[in-house]
């Protein structure tokens, strides 16, 4: 069902959906990410305008588009100057995420220990993405932050999810390398 409609929309939609016929995940997401930078690069497909409209109080999230046959869920976030996330995972899901307006620190994290609630991560790498770049996360290798670094300017990312993710978990700071997973539900912005 399409949640909103803008120019390029139907572009994006056959693209996904002949990424999806890739084979395994592995090759359903590079196609995903190869056909998302060339989409972004050369302007085939234009976001509604609401979603360079940032949350004074937290990233956006908007849905774009959600496959009624495929499964799979499109969702346009925008970070604010200065937003980002607590290290979080993707509920198990697969995800492409391209970064359609502005620039994007990811920091992904690898799992060196698991202790009831509480887990130890360390850092393996910060990029910093700019419009055009796009990756993807393959579970078990979800754990990661991003973070608009900019302190004036309004980033936007797309990001192609394997179903619809409504929750994840998220990991809060206690000492050293440990963290306490909680569980957050995730929730829409109005798109329009």
């Amino acid at each position: 069902m399409t949640a909103l409609d803008f120019p390029g929309h139907r572009t994006l939609v056959e693209r996904i959906d002949a990424a999806m016929a890739a084979g395994d995940d592995e090759a359903i997401t590079s196609a995903l990410r190869n056909s998302l930078c060339r989409m972004i690069r050369e302007r085939e497909v234009e976001l509604p305008s609401c979603v360079l409209q940032a949350e004074a109080d937290h990233y956006a999230r908007r849905e774009i588009y959600q496959s009624p046959d495929l499964g799979y869920a499109v969702i346009a976030m925008t970070w604010g100057p200065g937003q980002g996330t607590p290290i979080h995972d993707h509920a198990g899901l697969w995800c492409v995420e391209g970064v359609w307006h502005g620039q994007l620190e990811i920091t992904q994290y690898e799992l060196l220990a698991r202790e009831d609630d509480r887990f130890s991560f360390r850092p393996v790498g910060t990029l910093n993405a700019g419009t055009g770049s796009a990756g993807s996360l393959i579970p078990p290798h979800e754990y990661h932050t991003i973070r608009n670094p900019s302190d004036r300017e309004v980033a936007v990312s797309l990001h192609i999810y394997k179903g619809p993710m409504s929750c994840c978990s998220v990991f809060e700071p206690l000492q050293a390398t440990w963290y306490r997973r909680g569980e957050r539900v995730l929730r829409l912005d109005e798109a329009h």
